[in-house]
């Protein structure tokens, strides 16, 4: 919101002009909400370029662990709305969404993977994206059913799972 957004919304009040205030209220809500929205987009790309490398190189690393953790974290608080009890992206939508942004995630995932040996092209054709769309929906779905102070470590017993997750866990080096 903008000094000069705030002294239209103003003016608008104190001269009684009722519809362009809420028309003001109602631009600001709707540049709120894109912005939070890239902002989810911009950490569920981040959790997907791990999760590909994840699957691509068969290991966890404490580094991608701790990145998807972060961004799930930062999903969950982006995601419920201020009133806090509905949120900007409902559970059942997260498919399109992944759908939306896992080509940008394979090609920046292609710089990091396989010590970027591979291009776009080739990450592409080694990715499996409906297994990365199912881990991705796993993960998400914590978001709905677990508290953030105790989200991290559920979080962590699914990553767990993952390929190379046991021996992440467990402190194993990766191959």
């Amino acid at each position: 919101m903008t000094t000069q957004e705030l002294i239209d919304l103003r003016t608008c009040i104190m001269e009684g002009r009722n519809h362009d205030a809420l028309a003001i209220i109602d631009e600001l809500d709707a540049m709120s909400k894109k912005d939070t929205l890239f902002k989810i987009d911009s950490y569920l790309t981040v959790v997907l370029i791990h999760l590909i490398k994840n699957q691509v190189e068969g290991r966890l690393t404490n580094s991608w662990a701790a990145s998807i953790r972060a961004s799930i974290i930062k999903i969950q608080v982006l995601n419920l709305r201020p009133n806090k009890t509905s949120y900007y992206i409902k559970k059942d939508e997260w498919e399109k969404a992944i759908a939306q942004v896992i080509e940008a995630a394979i090609r920046d995932a292609s710089v990091e993977a396989l010590d970027g040996n591979c291009s776009p092209f080739q990450l592409k054709e080694m990715v499996e994206t409906t297994q990365v769309t199912e881990n991705a929906l796993s993960l998400l779905s914590l978001i709905y059913a677990h508290q953030p102070e105790i989200i991290a470590a559920i979080i962590d017993d699914n990553l767990a799972l993952l390929p190379g997750g046991e021996d992440w866990k467990f402190g194993r080096r990766n191959k």
